[in-house]
């Protein structure tokens, strides 16, 4: 049987992502048509959506993502570092080297859980927080490659003193997860990358990806 819902909360929600998908915005009207109800009822879930933060109105109407999202969004990252602290932690401790998962934050990769291998002599440190450019580093090269190939699992990436001079990374982006985009990887100071670590860090980013969906 199907569960009971709530049709204006799900017109909300259905606003929302569609104010999301887009970067100008959208008109009460092309809401109206893009939803298949009135305007009427369209004004009206905006002006709830304002009063929550979570939608604005530009000087030429156009409604946007309010800034209300991002205390959301915050809250999501403590959910996602819990669900992923086993499969990192099973990482770190069979390879030998900090194991990571990182999430897109605008153009920046960010390390939201970071674990580090409790039996090496040493090991990079890495810290929850740290931020770099997409482009530079395992994690957030995973990431783009992901994006390009959406419709495949796009592999993992190899990167070398492109962070931290003498530190290598190896990453595989979260595939099939609604919502999350990011990577996991393990960064090592060597100067090869062992074969095996590309494979295991794919089987580490599925782990996480089934503990987040």
């Amino acid at each position: 049987m199907t569960a009971e819902t709530s049709q204006t909360l799900d017109r909300g929600l259905r606003v929302l992502k569609l104010l999301a998908e887009t970067d100008h915005g959208l008109t009460v009207t092309e809401l109206s048509l893009r939803l298949g109800v009135n305007r009427t009822v369209v004004y009206r879930l905006l002006a709830t959506l304002e009063q929550h933060a979570l939608v604005r109105r530009d000087l030429g109407g156009r409604a946007r993502v309010g800034l209300g999202v991002l205390g959301l969004g915050r809250q999501v990252h403590p959910l996602v570092r819990e669900a992923a602290m086993p499969a990192l932690r099973s990482l770190a401790e069979d390879i030998g080297a900090t194991a990571h998962l990182t999430l897109v934050d605008g153009a920046e990769a960010l390390a939201v859980a970071v674990v580090e291998p409790t039996w090496t002599d040493y090991h990079v440190a890495y810290r929850a927080g740290f931020r770099h450019p997409l482009d530079r580093g395992a994690a957030g090269k995973a990431i783009l490659a992901a994006r390009q190939q959406p419709a495949t699992e796009p592999g993992y990436t190899l990167t070398e003193g492109e962070l931290e001079t003498g530190a290598c990374g190896a990453a595989a982006p979260l595939v099939g997860v609604s919502g999350v985009e990011g990577s996991v990887g393990v960064v090592m100071l060597s100067d090869v990358i062992p074969e095996r670590v590309g494979p295991r860090v794919m089987d580490a980013a599925r782990e996480v990806a089934e503990a987040l969906r």
